[in-house]
């Protein structure tokens, strides 16, 4: 089909020149002249044009209309798809809308700049603090102590060392410098939840919540401001991950080729084997050991006498041998001062000497009693205070 001339103006004589070159090629290629070629080709307009009930301008208007239509959409796309490249390569993403409307920032591929600005926050005191992210714990942080180590004099000098890092410029703030990081997924703006929110389960058991250990989801909006918190996707170098991943396939590989170890080893591994199984025997018959003594004397020298009383209590290993023996402690025990108030038998001063003689053994049983909890108390997990 011949080519439609552009609305409003006549083509130019390049345009023409290889418009005709393309029609000699089209007509060469049927057989025919070019004169022949123009003849077919209108002919075939005007069948199309009765077809649609147009006459034969009113059929060319409309494919002109048409042909500006698709060339002004192909214009459009390449204008963003180079105003996108050359965001891109900027590092400075669109935020503000026509009418000042904030737009949500749209990730992309990971920037050689913002994993430089990453691990160097990460390196910073930044104050963290664990979170719950989808079931893992991940490092939490505000966007106002990133924001202060940009602005920092150690950022500054760290550019200088590292030129991947973006410089700190009127025309690059420390806002524009910190949307690296949602841009390349290396940290997302997150907002607490309740881990519970949703659950049609019947109540269970009421645990105990850790203070300052947030369960979090990752925001759609990821806006910047001193009082949000985002949280760190970027795990930095993974030669620790590689180096644990390389030493277990080598402790896989060695267990499993133990019929090829020499017999020295064989016979090695097999005396410290049975060592173990040894000392697994000993800690059984000791605690049945304890068990029978402490029976024994329950009857013979009440209380009763426990060996190693705090084998099992949630202590150090050490702490577990700590003392080497102890007495069986008494729930409660009934005061001189209760037992001379059911009898009634004695006098009013031995009455008032026992009942001082009562509290200051009350007194000595129980400082001792909160001396012996402190001794033994389990180690409680430090809690963090909300910011």
């Amino acid at each position: 089909m011949a080519a439609v001339p552009p609305q409003g103006g006549q083509p130019t004589p390049q345009q023409m020149a290889a418009m005709q070159q393309q029609l000699a090629m089209e007509a060469a290629k049927r057989g025919m002249t070019p004169q022949q070629f123009q003849a077919m080709q209108r002919q075939e307009l005007e069948a199309q044009a009765r077809k649609e009930g147009l006459t034969f301008q009113q059929y060319i208007e409309k494919l002109r209309s048409q042909a500006l239509e698709n060339h002004k959409r192909q214009v459009e796309m390449q204008q963003q798809q180079a105003a996108q490249q050359t965001q891109q390569a900027q590092g400075q993403p669109q935020v503000q809308g026509q009418q000042g409307q904030q737009v949500p920032i749209a990730p992309g591929a990971p920037d050689p700049k913002a994993q430089a600005l990453a691990k160097w926050l990460r390196s910073q005191d930044l104050k963290t603090r664990t979170c719950i992210l989808n079931g893992q714990r991940k490092d939490m942080f505000r966007v106002k102590r990133a924001l202060r180590a940009i602005e920092s004099p150690a950022y500054t000098t760290a550019c200088k060392k590292n030129p991947l890092l973006p410089p700190l410029t009127p025309a690059m703030p420390k806002t524009e410098i910190f949307k690296l990081l949602p841009l390349s997924l290396l940290a997302l703006r997150v907002s607490k939840i309740d881990p519970h929110a949703g659950h049609n389960h019947a109540p269970s058991k009421p645990q105990k919540r850790v203070k300052g250990l947030w369960t979090v989801k990752i925001e759609q909006q990821q806006d910047i401001s001193d009082d949000l918190h985002y949280v760190w996707l970027y795990e930095g170098p993974q030669w620790r991950m590689k180096l644990y991943a390389v030493g277990a396939l080598i402790l896989i590989m060695t267990v499993v080729m133990f019929p090829l170890w020499p017999v020295t080893l064989r016979i090695g591994v097999w005396y410290l084997s049975m060592g173990f199984l040894g000392l697994i025997g000993l800690f059984f018959a000791m605690a049945i050991f304890r068990l029978m003594l402490f029976c024994v004397t329950v009857f013979t020298v009440p209380p009763g006498l426990w060996l190693y009383p705090n084998l099992f209590e949630d202590v150090g290993f050490f702490d577990s041998f700590r003392p080497v023996w102890g007495w069986q402690e008494e729930k409660k025990k009934k005061s001189k001062k209760s037992k001379k108030g059911e009898t009634g038998e004695e006098s009013k001063g031995s009455d008032a000497a026992s009942t001082t003689t009562a509290t200051v053994t009350a007194s000595s049983n129980g400082s001792s009693e909160i001396s012996r909890r402190h001794a033994h108390a389990a180690p409680r997990v430090e809690e963090v205070e909300d910011e």
